[in-house]
């Protein structure tokens, strides 16, 4: 099948037919083009996209931590790869398919002008042959009309009788013109005959089908590159498919890597404080003041089982009072005058000391109107320790676990650099090895100043590091032994539920935060502490000083190196122990500070 032998005489049908497929080229070309601009706009967009819900990693606290936000930008960079390979799309299909279809469609534009002009130019060829066929034919006819008249003007001639011999002869010579005339005509046209018929013939066999052939071999290449661009356009698709199946699976597997019990965990973690929960109140039971009055004004200072106390006694009691840290401050005790105290005698000869009625006025008073005290909730404390107080270099001012972490990551990171001078060092030294076999290198002296602020470097970060260290196995040896500590009494554990340390501390105690000493009430004064205090706290061990402690701060007792100590309370994981004298001085003592023996019968207690 042949467009020269089936379609010789459709030259317009072809024109057209050739116009259109260039048309439709170019428009799946631009089919193309507005492709490629979605993929590039889609992947733009999912840039913007995963560059928004990306963290701003400012420090390295706010890196992820959970295994779901992990898992969540874990997808995003999957995602940010995906958008990679759209544009890996848009750029295959502009260069393999775009590009190559609009260079191909300028060249069937040149190729089918050409072809179409050739085709006319025969065409044009074929038609001037025709015309000057037609003219020799037109001539040939006219000369033959004119010897027609000519022999009719002879014969007409001859045989008229009255015509002279001269007119008969002239048209005798008039025929003779003509008819040679038509004769030479004849041939002429005869000869344009036979060469339009020969002309004619290369032109629908020769000439046409080999402009047709070429015409259907452009067109037939147009539809062949366009069945390629079609393939290419898949292709450029599914070479991607693999990369994008692998980003599809990273994204399945970052789904499958959320782990909420590790989650849960993490959050423990970062808000575990390392406190115990508090204790239960004791019931406070104001009402004994009450039915220890008696009707004369007086009132017992025997205790419930009604045993008789003396003066000594009462001193004692006073002296076991718990204040914010250890005893409440106070000189000597002034000689009893009778307005406060005084000596009534029983029927049987015993003594019992007794009160006047204004002491005991003004303590009714004092205890409706006291307020009492309200323990806050350690996150409370916390938070304002965190927030007013200062931080520390040991990081005293935060919870024991919180602590340790942040310790552990301050030993790592100067462990590293640790690393990093040591490494410098070494290259230092190893460059003056060199500098001394080789002189002409460089001075051996021009790296000594280096390598001693190097060495020091390296001092300055061992003793960081054995600090560090130093105050992290103190947190992990109370972390470690917590689970062994005692529990207080109900009343031990109401007066000193909370504390932590005396420099600034975590307390449960509202009216405990006040930092300086308790106000005074005058002549009241030992009143109040024999009727408020209880027995003093018996001793649970005993400690040896293993350092010097100055005790500066209100509440905390003074030590000497070798000195021994009661141990009255144990460290509740602040830092601090309290303790006592063998004179009955009380105070806190830091933990760091001594080395602690316990009674093996007073766990539990």
């Amino acid at each position: 099948m042949s467009w020269g032998t089936e379609l010789w005489d459709q030259f317009d049908s072809l024109d057209k037919h050739t116009q259109w497929g260039i048309d439709f080229l170019e428009r799946y070309a631009k089919f193309v083009k507005e492709r490629i601009e979605i993929e590039q706009n889609y992947a733009k967009q999912l840039r913007n996209l995963v560059k928004k819900y990306c963290p701003k990693r400012s420090s390295k606290d706010e890196e992820p931590r959970f295994t779901s936000c992990i898992a969540f930008f874990n997808i995003l960079n999957e995602l940010n790869d995906y958008a990679g390979q759209r544009e890996v799309v848009a750029e295959e299909m502009a260069h393999r398919v775009y590009g190559e279809l609009m260079r191909y469609a300028h060249d069937l534009k040149t190729e089918r002008k050409m072809h179409l002009q050739e085709g006319r130019k025969a065409q044009q060829y074929l038609d001037m042959c025709w015309k000057q066929m037609d003219n020799s034919k037109k001539k040939f006819e006219r000369e033959c009309r004119e010897a027609e008249k000519a022999q009719q003007s002879y014969e007409r001639l001859d045989n008229d009788t009255n015509a002279t011999k001269a007119d008969v002869e002239k048209a005798k010579q008039q025929l003779n013109l003509r008819t040679h005339m038509a004769d030479e005509n004849k041939n002429e046209y005869a000869a344009q005959l036979q060469n339009f018929n020969g002309e004619q013939h290369k032109h629908f066999y020769v000439v046409i089908p080999q402009i047709y052939k070429q015409l259907q071999e452009m067109d037939e290449r147009r539809t062949i590159k366009l069945s390629e661009c079609y393939r290419g356009f898949a292709d450029s698709e599914r070479k991607v498919i693999p990369i994008i199946s692998k980003c599809l699976e990273g994204m399945i597997l970052a789904a499958k890597s959320v782990d909420e019990r590790r989650d849960s965990q993490m959050v423990v973690d970062s808000f575990k404080s390392g406190f115990e929960p508090p204790g239960d109140f004791p019931f406070e039971d104001y009402s004994q003041h009450i039915y220890r009055t008696i009707s004369d004004g007086t009132i017992s200072a025997s205790r419930q089982e009604g045993g008789k106390v003396d003066a000594k006694t009462t001193v004692g009691k006073a002296k076991g009072k718990l204040w914010l840290f250890g005893k409440k401050p106070k000189p000597q005790s002034p000689p009893l005058t009778p307005t406060s105290l005084f000596t009534s005698s029983t029927p049987n000869g015993s003594q019992f000391l007794t009160f006047s009625i204004e002491p005991v006025h003004y303590c009714m008073n004092e205890i409706k109107t006291g307020k009492p005290r309200i323990p806050s909730f350690r996150s409370l404390k916390r938070g304002w320790s965190v927030k007013m107080g200062p931080a520390l270099e040991d990081f005293s001012h935060l919870p024991p676990e919180q602590r340790r972490k942040k310790l552990q990551q301050r030993i790592d990171e100067l462990n590293r650099e640790l690393q990093k001078e040591s490494d410098q060092k070494e290259a230092l030294n190893k460059m003056k090895d060199v500098y001394e076999k080789n002189p002409q290198m460089g001075d051996p002296g021009s790296l000594q100043p280096k390598l001693a602020e190097t060495m020091n470097n390296i001092d300055r970060l061992r003793m960081e590091i054995h600090k560090n260290e130093a105050w992290l196995s103190e947190v992990e040896g109370k972390i470690g032994g917590r689970g062994d500590r005692r529990h207080s009494s109900d009343i031990n554990h109401l007066v000193t539920q909370g504390r932590e340390s005396p420099e600034g501390s975590y307390t449960d105690d509202a009216n405990q935060e006040v930092r300086g000493p308790p106000q005074q009430h005058g002549h009241h004064s030992e009143f109040d502490d024999e009727f408020e205090d209880d027995d003093p706290l018996p001793a649970i061990g005993h400690c040896k000083a293993i350092y010097p402690f100055d005790g500066h701060n209100e509440g905390t007792l003074a030590m000497k190196e070798g000195e021994v100590l009661y141990i009255i309370e144990e460290d509740k994981g602040d830092g601090w122990t309290r303790a006592r004298r063998q004179n009955g001085e009380e105070g806190y003592v830091p933990t760091s500070y001594i080395d602690v023996t316990l009674e093996k019968n007073s766990k539990g207690s």
